[in-house]
């Protein structure tokens, strides 16, 4: 009996003290965990507002006011441009040097990629033009789909104010066209509808007014 009292404390003490060490790794790793979060986030934002020859039109991005743009509401407005299958997860506006809004970026949510959910951001100018966009997660099929994840694809979204992109199979000759991927027409679908589902979000934030965590209004 004495061997089973003297087991089980010897058991509690061991994990008492694994748990307190378990705990204090946890806050000491905490925040620099937060903060390498905080800046790959960043740099993800950045990347898709930059200039054609490569600087930065933003480096300060700032959470939108959710009380201005419940994100569930983004939904409906899918819904009625025919992207149904999409979501936006998040939106922050990105801000010049002088705290002015020059424009917004945009998580979008794919669900109808082949091998599963496409993420991306879309970087898209207070005019409308679309800047840049660039993927966070796909898995799509190696040396088909999985090219979306190239420059050469995503660039053909940048630069472009257009009410909507569609993809071609003959050759892209507008502004608004994107070639397709040969053999990977279902990723192409969801990167083209993915980035059309970005720009209706978009157009519905500055139809509706918005404004930062800090205040700013947002408006073209």
């Amino acid at each position: 009996m004495k061997s089973i009292i003297k087991d089980s404390l010897i058991l509690f003490i061991i994990t008492l003290i694994g748990g307190l060490c378990l705990g204090y790794v946890y806050d000491i790793t905490k925040a620099p965990i937060a903060a390498q979060a905080e800046k790959s986030k960043n740099a993800a934002y950045e990347k898709v507002f930059i200039t054609k020859d490569g600087s930065k039109l933003s480096t300060t991005f700032e959470e939108l006011e959710q009380s201005t743009y419940p994100l569930d509401q983004f939904a409906s407005v899918l819904d009625a441009a025919g992207m149904k299958g999409n979501s936006i997860s998040n939106v922050v506006c990105a801000m010049d040097t002088n705290n002015k809004p020059v424009g917004l970026v945009l998580t979008v949510v794919s669900k109808e990629g082949y091998g599963g959910d496409i993420k991306f951001t879309v970087g898209i100018l207070k005019d409308g033009t679309v800047n840049g966009i660039s993927i966070l997660s796909i898995s799509e099929t190696a040396g088909l789909g999985m090219k979306a994840n190239t420059q050469d694809f995503q660039n053909q979204f940048s630069f472009k104010n257009v009410d909507k992109f569609k993809y071609t199979k003959t050759g892209a000759t507008a502004d608004n066209e994107i070639d397709a991927l040969s053999g990977a027409t279902i990723t192409t679908n969801a990167m083209t509808n993915g980035v059309n589902s970005a720009i209706a979000a978009f157009d519905y934030i500055y139809a509706n007014g918005a404004k930062t965590v800090g205040g700013v209004v947002i408006e073209q």
